[in-house]
């Protein structure tokens, strides 16, 4: 828990930034976690990921974007991203941080900038998803969420809910009641314990409590969909043995992780026949999201303090 809150707070250090990116043993270790800091990049990476069964969900990193020219200007790269996918024949959708495309300036320029990619993914015959970041902007994201499913609801767009907020069955209620789609996920900032749940197994608890109620008949009935965004492998197990049982069939759920996590286990799992998808970052602004992958992964710090001293 120190080593985690240590390293959420460093995801916002400008000084650390500044030292980590021009540090080799960092650079190294991110391109783990990382495709690398282009598009080209990004699609070599989803690219080889196809050929073992496995589809992308490409994202170009970034967050807390302060103008709305910077805004747009992401928009119009997630759009790009769309087409590169389509003249590349990749399996692959996009995931925006809402941040990253204008969170910032307020929900109708939100929903503005979200629903301009939107229509590209419809024209090319795609889809998108929106990540999740703070509890603070909880309420926003789901706002232009709901106005998606308004607007966009064939394209089947996912929301990632984080399943440590104590609100969240409550949220996804309201997403199951629209027949939505979420991808499910524990949450990787740092939350009070008024706001989120803290204690690991709790969290699992929690976890699998909102995969029964995506998973029961009468939200199956309505459309709703599951993609169980996570690397534990107790949740997996539970997820693919309750959809056994419940004689929901493998496409009928996606199991999603992310770059370089658990590598062997996304390519079993595809070999069984189950849908995975792979989160894929890549862009120049990788920081924040790397410091937030040591937080979840104690190993990777020391895997970096060995290259640092040479061990």
């Amino acid at each position: 828990m120190l080593l985690r809150t240590i390293f959420i707070g460093l995801s916002h250090n400008k000084p650390a930034q500044n030292l980590t990116v021009h540090f080799p043993p960092a650079r190294k270790l991110a391109r783990r976690f990382i495709a690398g800091e282009t598009l080209d990049d990004a699609v070599r990476v989803v690219r080889e990921l196809n050929k073992k069964g496995i589809k992308g969900l490409m994202n170009e990193v970034g967050e807390a974007i302060t103008t709305r020219e910077a805004a747009t200007k992401a928009a119009a790269a997630f759009k790009t991203t769309l087409k590169r996918i389509a003249d590349e024949g990749l399996d692959s959708s996009i995931s925006m941080k809402p941040s990253h495309v204008g969170l910032t300036f307020g929900t109708d320029f939100f929903y503005d900038t979200v629903a301009d990619v939107a229509e590209t993914a419809r024209a090319l015959g795609n889809t998108i998803e929106l990540d999740m970041e703070g509890s603070a902007d909880v309420d926003a994201t789901l706002e232009v969420f709901h106005r998606l499913l308004d607007d966009y609801g064939e394209l089947r767009p996912k929301m990632a809910i984080q399943g440590y907020l104590h609100r969240t069955p409550a949220d996804v209620e309201k997403i199951i009641a629209r027949g939505g789609s979420i991808r499910l996920i524990k949450g990787a900032y740092q939350e009070p314990p008024e706001i989120a749940i803290q204690d690991h197994d709790a969290i699992n608890q929690a976890m699998i409590r909102v995969m029964e109620m995506m998973l029961a008949p009468e939200a199956r009935e309505k459309g709703a969909f599951l993609a169980l965004g996570s690397h534990d492998p107790l949740l997996i197990e539970w997820l693919i043995n309750e959809t056994e049982k419940r004689g929901i069939p493998k496409d009928g759920f996606e199991i999603q992780m992310l770059q370089g996590i658990r590598r062997d286990e996304q390519v079993r799992l595809a070999q069984a026949g189950y849908t995975v998808r792979i989160y894929v970052p890549y862009g120049a602004e990788w920081y924040p999201y790397f410091m937030r992958r040591l937080a979840e992964r104690p190993s990777n710090v020391l895997f970096m303090a060995r290259a640092m001293f040479g061990g």
